[in-house]
């Protein structure tokens, strides 16, 4: 029975001699299928996403310049993702601060006094309600204290229900899955080890002298 086991799993010789002549290019073109395949089969089963943004902008008042509307619109950006904001936006989102924590993103402009406010989710009208419901937070905080900054946060454009999807096709994704296969591909046929023709063949023997060439020699 061990015998019978043993010879079942000792290796197919045919198979590996199949392997070794197999041209270099084969090892990209199957990483290539291989990524392909599974990164199409990634972009099919990850659910989408979308993403929707909406904008405000610093107003300077009668007792201030744009240079500060323009300071304030950079700290406003990174305030709005603290809890003393996102408490506020949760009730008009209706989703945990968890969830606009790991949700929502803020960008602002070094040229221009605004602050952009994006929230992704997997439904269109819930990332629409948290951009709209962050930017709705930031502005009354912004605003309880304008008599001290000279600073007014106006709502600039409130965010759309999107309709397209922000996260990548099953095609993006195939498509890297692919690039990136055919690159493993490729780093594993310059780490493989070469063969070599010298120690391949067998070292040559010199024949035995015949006594005609030795009476000849001599």
């Amino acid at each position: 029975m061990t015998e019978n086991l043993t010879r079942g799993l000792r290796p197919n010789a045919a198979a590996i001699a199949r392997a070794k002549t197999m041209p270099p290019w084969s090892l990209l073109a199957a990483g290539a299928v291989l990524g392909g395949l599974l990164g199409g089969a990634y972009g099919v089963v990850k659910a989408p996403t979308y993403t929707a943004t909406s904008y405000v902008v610093a107003v300077p008042t009668e007792k201030s310049d744009p240079a500060a509307a323009l300071g304030f619109a950079q700290a406003y950006g990174r305030v709005a993702t603290q809890l003393a904001v996102l408490g506020d936006a949760q009730v008009w989102a209706g989703v945990p601060v968890k969830t606009l924590q790991e949700s929502v993103q803020t960008a602002t402009s070094p040229d221009a006094p605004m602050v952009s406010v994006s929230a992704t989710s997997s439904r269109p009208d819930l990332a629409a309600d948290m951009a709209n419901a962050v930017s709705r937070a930031l502005t009354r905080h912004a605003n309880d204290a304008k008599a001290e900054t000279n600073v007014e946060l106006q709502q600039f454009a409130r965010a759309t229900k999107p309709t397209e999807a922000s996260s990548a096709s099953p095609g993006v994704t195939g498509l890297v899955g692919a690039s990136a296969g055919g690159l493993l591909g490729g780093l594993v046929l310059l780490v493989r080890p070469r063969r070599t023709v010298d120690a391949a063949r067998p070292a040559s023997v010199p024949s035995p002298a015949t006594a005609a060439d030795v009476r000849g020699q001599m």
